[in-house]
């Protein structure tokens, strides 16, 4: 088994330790350990090692699925992880440009067909997707809303995926981490019907990446498939991670309304920002956005490591995600640091224009 270099957690670990700012962090700004209770006496494993059986079954009631149609992870990452490992087969298909994993997760299992998204309003062409399809078609992969590019497909859109992957016998996975970062989320996956896998976290929309906290929810067979993988990669959650997500999703309503006008602000802030540059982007949602690069870099990658270099601003290069003209901002951060960001950009423009 061979696995591609992650090519933009390779770039942030060259540049993010010692840069100033971090203007490409795809989720929303951390909360404080202050707000909550960090002690989860006794620092075991969890058991059972899916996850609190309560919990689970708290999770599972958004997706309509029960307690052990739920299991949890070590973030969205290693769900993603575990669920494809036990999913995969000879082939999947995977809609791009996408979170590196769930290309090269599968890809290392089997083989991996992608469906690219067309920019600039990154489209998705449902006739393409059907014919990427074959018959030993394992899985059907979505990044829904999307990362890089913010595009949030509808929900006729994912129904046709849903009906397309179930016609085919194929499981369609959705990594949801930023669902609950739109004003209007849509219906789960996992809640479609047998063929539905949801992903999450509440690292992205809660602000608690720290935790490493994720889940799996779909079928029964998965769950339990993805379990036997887990078995053997971290045996059971966080006990800490558990402990302050219970209390997260407790107070989701409140943390999800702070977090959803934060993101809007900055988003607005951002496409002004851009727009005042001569840069375009297709508005997104959650707090990622794949702008274009400014005229006079023969890169995106050329434009970062630039910027990082005079402005200690770091920013994802685009052909980590198979787009070099095109560079991965992120406006989740807080304001003062976002603001000291576009201001050192502004600077790094200016110069270079």
């Amino acid at each position: 088994m061979e696995i591609e270099p992650f090519e933009l957690e390779r770039f942030f670990a060259r540049f993010e330790h010692d840069a100033d700012v971090m203007l490409a962090e795809s989720g929303i700004q951390s909360r404080d350990t202050a707000e909550f209770d960090t002690d989860p006496g006794d620092l075991g494993y969890v058991i059972p090692t899916g996850g609190d059986p309560s919990f689970r079954e708290r999770v599972g009631a958004r997706y309509d699925r029960s307690r052990e149609e739920v299991l949890f992870t070590c973030g969205a990452q290693e769900a993603n992880f575990v669920t494809f490992a036990a999913l995969m087969g000879e082939h999947a298909v995977t809609v791009t440009p996408t979170y590196q994993s769930l290309q090269a997760v599968p890809d290392a299992f089997g083989e991996v067909t992608t469906v690219d998204l067309e920019p600039p309003t990154w489209e998705l062409d449902i006739d393409a997707v059907q014919s990427a399809l074959r018959p030993e078609t394992a899985v059907l992969v979505v990044n829904n809303p999307n990362n890089p590019t913010g595009r949030y497909l509808s929900a006729e859109t994912v129904q046709a995926l849903y009906d397309i992957a179930a016609d085919n016998g194929t499981y369609l996975l959705c990594d949801e981490v930023y669902r609950l970062l739109a004003e209007e989320p849509l219906p789960p996956v996992a809640s479609m019907g047998e063929y539905g896998v949801s992903t999450s976290s509440v690292t992205k929309a809660h602000g608690l990446a720290g935790c490493r906290f994720g889940w799996v929810a779909g079928p029964r067979e998965v769950i339990d498939a993805a379990a036997g993988w887990k078995d053997y990669t971290t045996i059971s959650p966080s006990s800490f991670g558990q402990h302050v997500a219970r209390q997260a999703i407790e107070r989701e309503a409140e943390l999800l309304a702070e977090h959803r006008a934060q993101a809007a602000a900055h988003r607005e802030r951002v496409g002004e920002f851009l727009a005042a540059h001569g840069l375009t982007w297709h508005e997104p949602t959650g707090v990622n956005g794949f702008p274009t690069i400014p005229d006079g870099f023969a890169s995106g990658r050329s434009f970062c490591e630039t910027l990082v270099r005079e402005e200690s601003v770091l920013l994802g290069p685009g052909d980590a995600f198979g787009h070099p003209d095109r560079f991965r901002i992120g406006f989740g951060l807080a304001t003062d640091q976002l603001e000291e960001g576009l201001s050192r950009l502004d600077a790094f423009l200016a110069r270079h224009g």
